[in-house]
């Protein structure tokens, strides 16, 4: 019977315990979690602060979704070092777990840049688990004064979380806009713009240079008063265990298609590792939940001995700030088609005949037809591009695609 060991309880995990059991209904499967909480979505813990979700609706499966799949779960446990020659993985309470087969989902952990005096800092935080935001909940009032450092997606999701529950929120950013990786400037200035209405103050093309308990002094010497601190500049791949042992590794762990590292028998998926982006045509980091998932799946089918291969990764976004929604994909380069009219944008880039990418901000009804002629690398030149860069919706009448399905429905 196969020995199966998945270090890492995210998404990525569970695509990797359904992709193994597509396959392989009795290998045993251990997962080992640094956290002690059942797999839960990240993106969701902004509206748990907000209220509009609690822990039981945050579960992406149901309570007994180990036990049907037969999935022995170690939590509040790390990973401190895997033997791939002998093939066992050491375990911070002095335990040591055995493997056949290994899955490397360790995910990613904040990135904290050293602030002068950011020790004398009380309630100080980061916002990425479940943990940070219970913590952050509790420290909140309505008279706190909230500074968020970092104007990415994490930052504007913890404003939106705690706008409505709190005196103040300011964000300060050394970038000149928000969203960087995400947006364009056009883009950026509407959402901004649209944040900045709910009573959210930014102050970009800045930083902090010192912090005391209850003050933050800026490079150009403004001094803003908080209580309440929290820290999302970015986040690092966690790859220390994979790179420990050889396996190759960039910014993120490289894999195959099918999910293996440069190691045997140890494969990897999530936001700790490096994608094959089909628009930019490199390797990069995707840290985006269904890419997780997918890739997880992947390797878990491989891993019980099936085959598949995991070759559309793009980078794209569906979000939603303050009322505002907007979806991304692919990538910038090419040219463009502009509409934007009131809180409405959209900009479509095309090149070499191909859809590479869009931004759409506002209605993002039927957006998803974009992704697909993105990722099936449809030609522009077999469609009716001039109707459908308007009115995704007429794809329907585009001769070459009428019949055939999309998203399930018929066209």
């Amino acid at each position: 019977m196969s020995k199966y060991v998945i270090i890492g309880g995210s998404i990525a995990a569970i695509g990797t315990i359904e992709g193994i059991r597509s396959i392989d209904k009795d290998g045993e499967i251990t997962l080992i979690s640094d956290e002690n909480h059942f797999i839960y979505s990240r993106p969701l813990i902004s509206y748990l602060v907000q209220g509009k979700t609690d822990l039981k609706n945050m579960r992406y499966r149901d309570d007994d979704f180990y036990n049907k799949n037969n999935v022995s779960v170690i939590k509040g446990v790390r990973a401190l070092k895997i033997n791939h020659q002998d093939k066992y993985i050491s375990l911070s309470n002095n335990e040591s777990i055995p493997y056949e087969k290994l899955m490397i989902a360790t995910g990613s952990s904040p990135f904290i840049p050293h602030i002068e005096g950011e020790e004398k800092v009380i309630n100080k935080f980061t916002f990425m688990s479940l943990d940070d935001a219970l913590s952050l909940q509790k420290a909140i009032n309505k008279d706190s004064k909230v500074l968020i450092l970092g104007a990415g997606l994490i930052g504007l999701k913890c404003a939106e979380a705690v706008n409505d529950k709190v005196k103040s929120v300011t964000i300060v950013d050394l970038a000149d806009r928000i969203l960087p990786s995400i947006l364009d400037n056009k883009g950026c200035k509407i959402v901004q713009r649209h944040i900045e209405k709910q009573g959210v103050k930014f102050v970009l093309n800045n930083s902090i240079t010192g912090i005391n308990e209850h003050q933050a002094t800026l490079k150009d010497n403004t001094v803003i008063d908080f209580d309440v601190f929290v820290v999302a500049v970015g986040v690092r791949p966690n790859i220390s265990l994979a790179k420990e042992i050889g396996a190759e590794v960039n910014r993120g762990i490289i894999t195959d298609k099918k999910g293996m590292t440069t190691i045997k028998d140890i494969y990897a998926a999530g936001d700790c590792t490096e994608s094959y982006d089909i628009t930019g045509e490199q390797n990069i980091i995707l840290a985006l939940l269904p890419n997780a998932y997918f890739k997880g799946e992947t390797a878990g089918i491989n891993m019980a001995g099936g085959k598949k291969s995991y070759n559309n990764a793009m980078p794209m976004n569906s979000l939603g700030l303050f009322g505002l929604h907007m979806v991304t994909a692919g990538n910038y380069d090419g040219e463009e088609y502009i509409i934007e009219k009131n809180n409405y944008y959209k900009k479509l880039i095309y090149k070499d005949g191909l859809l590479k990418g869009y931004i759409i901000i506002g209605d993002v009804n039927k957006s998803g037809i974009y992704t697909y002629l993105i990722r099936e690398k449809v030609k522009l030149n077999d469609i009716d591009f001039d109707l459908i860069r308007d009115n995704p919706g007429l794809i329907a009448f585009s001769k070459e695609y009428r019949g055939t399905t999309l998203g399930g429905k018929k066209l």
